[in-house]
């Protein structure tokens, strides 16, 4: 098993993907950083509920959600993709000290899934209200409906 800074590592799709825990989560996203990974072109999540089997380098455990984070290097054109397990109720540190472009990202992942980050500034919901219930993107959120009234044409 090939490792990147005592991480595992794999491909997905042509991408070098990473697999820290989220204990390494921070310390190898610097060490990327000071490699010339200068831009984080997205932070994501994705989650698992229903498909626990992924398939996952050795030793890494699959969790219910996976925080995806795509980092790219302009000076060395590449890119790579950092994938860390997280279970309901774990938290991630933020990289907004890093790339302070993730702020809304980072925000977008804890309103639509419930994931926290620590140190993040401003840990609020950005597409939801404040009062919402839930996170519409996990798979256990109820669906709702809305009913539809048709109007009476008359035609047969």
């Amino acid at each position: 098993m090939e490792l990147l800074h005592g991480c595992p590592t794999g491909d997905s799709r042509g991408q070098q993907t990473v697999f820290p825990s989220v204990e390494q989560y921070l310390p190898l996203v610097k060490k990327l950083a000071d490699e010339g990974y200068s831009m984080c072109a997205d932070v994501t999540a994705v989650d698992y509920l229903t498909y626990r089997g992924r398939a996952l380098p050795e030793g890494v455990e699959p969790k219910r959600f996976e925080l995806v984070v795509n980092l790219v290097s302009l000076e060395h054109r590449g890119r790579i993709r950092v994938r860390v397990q997280l279970d309901d109720g774990d938290v991630a540190p933020s990289l907004f000290d890093l790339y302070p472009g993730t702020e809304a990202m980072e925000r977008e992942v804890y309103d639509m899934f419930g994931l926290g980050f620590s140190g993040h500034p401003d840990l609020t919901r950005i597409l939801m209200p404040e009062d919402w219930d839930g996170y519409p993107l996990r798979k256990d959120y109820a669906m709702g409906r809305i009913p539809v009234q048709f109007k009476e044409t008359g035609a047969r």
